[in-house]
């Protein structure tokens, strides 16, 4: 598993250039104006606007270049000696103001990258990385964290090997921080016991409910615990995948250059709202060729957008052709999505892409339980 993060600031590169084009525009009307106008507003806006987006030398310089073009305006302009000494000092107040906010940010943003990283040790010992392979499957797993905050999410995958065949899951927990964590943690801990002692995929359907629960039963008053989960159980030999849907995005299945969304049969309630009137959940079969590869994710890649609002929608892109290997199809996945958001991301998400392995047997169907 690796975990591709967003930097924690992500600025478009017009911030970078603003500090020069407020200098530029300055001269350009300084050209254009009688000598009784002044840009002096427009120049001490330069090492202001360099704070938060260029380096402490960066801004320093900026403060230099305002004060060199505040000097040849004021040459040029005939300005008293007065008034120039009050405007280089107060250019070179504001450029000390500008680098002060420029370490109090910066000093920020390193308290943030620090808080994110234990944040991501913690996620990453309590969500194991899955093995390369598994009975018939390739797998790959990857993390994708979200810009805005520093907060643990509840994303999380697990795939075992059971007696008869091999269950994944694939969840997304209401909420951040350790409270998240602590529902992931028990979720994952069933899952694991359930592989290993329930035969059915709608047994450990209700194994999970239970946990949740539990874990709604100990929440804060006014607070109520779920979670969209994927179910998956892939037999021994290969040949098909049965799923159960609990709220969770469709995964999608790529095969011979096309993505197909594998929407349930019926609608089911997540995790943790069962006592809401959850029926027995249906167990969707279906067809799981050579060369096959199943991409799992959270709603973070769906609810991800551009600049203009709009969804990402990862059909098209994973609709050409691509190699099998599941870890790089889901690199170019998250190429892709980067792209498409230029880095920013709302909320975390978690992918698991497994792939049938071409010597999966196609022999005597695998017996199984729902």
């Amino acid at each position: 598993m690796t975990r591709d993060r967003t930097p924690l600031v992500s600025w478009s590169r017009w911030p970078y250039l603003l500090p020069a084009a407020v200098l530029l525009v300055a001269v350009v009307v300084d050209v254009l104006t009688p000598s009784g106008f002044s840009v002096f507003p427009l120049l001490a806006g330069a090492p202001v606007l360099a704070a938060p987006v260029y380096s402490l030398p960066g801004v320093i310089a900026t403060g230099v270049v305002t004060e060199l073009i505040g000097m040849a305006v004021a040459y040029t302009k005939g300005v008293a000696l007065t008034e120039y000494s009050v405007r280089f000092t107060s250019v070179v107040v504001l450029t000390v103001l500008a680098a002060i906010l420029n370490r109090v940010m910066a000093k920020g943003r390193k308290q943030l990258k620090d808080t994110r990283e234990v944040a991501e040790a913690v996620q990453r010992a309590v969500l194991p990385i899955p093995p390369e392979r598994v009975g018939p499957l390739d797998v790959a797993s990857r993390y994708r964290a979200a810009a805005k905050e520093a907060a643990i999410g509840g994303d999380l995958y697990a795939i075992h090997p059971a007696p008869d065949s091999v269950r994944m899951m694939i969840a997304d927990v209401r909420g951040k921080g350790l409270g998240a964590v602590r529902t992931v943690n028990r979720l994952l801990g069933a899952f694991y016991e359930a592989v290993a002692h329930i035969p059915g995929l709608t047994d450990v359907v209700d194994r999970l409910e239970e946990v949740m629960q539990r874990v709604d039963a100990v929440e804060e008053e006014g607070t109520e615990s779920f979670a969209t989960a994927l179910l998956i159980d892939v037999p021994n030999d290969g040949s098909a995948l049965y799923m159960i849907n609990l709220g969770h995005p469709a995964p999608l299945l790529i095969h011979q250059g096309r993505a197909s969304p594998l929407e349930p049969s019926a609608p089911s309630l997540p995790l943790g709202l069962g006592n809401l009137g959850r029926i027995r959940v249906p167990v969707d079969r279906y067809a799981l060729p050579h060369d096959a590869t199943l991409v799992l994710f959270t709603d973070g890649l769906v609810e991800a957008r551009d600049r203009h609002g709009t969804f990402y929608n990862p059909v098209p892109f994973l609709s050409r052709p691509l190699p099998t290997d599941p870890g790089v199809i889901l690199d170019a996945l998250i190429a892709d999505l980067t792209r498409y958001t230029e880095g920013r991301l709302d909320d975390d998400a978690a992918f698991m892409a497994v792939t049938r392995r071409p010597d999966a047997s196609d022999g005597t169907r695998t017996r199984f339980c729902t």
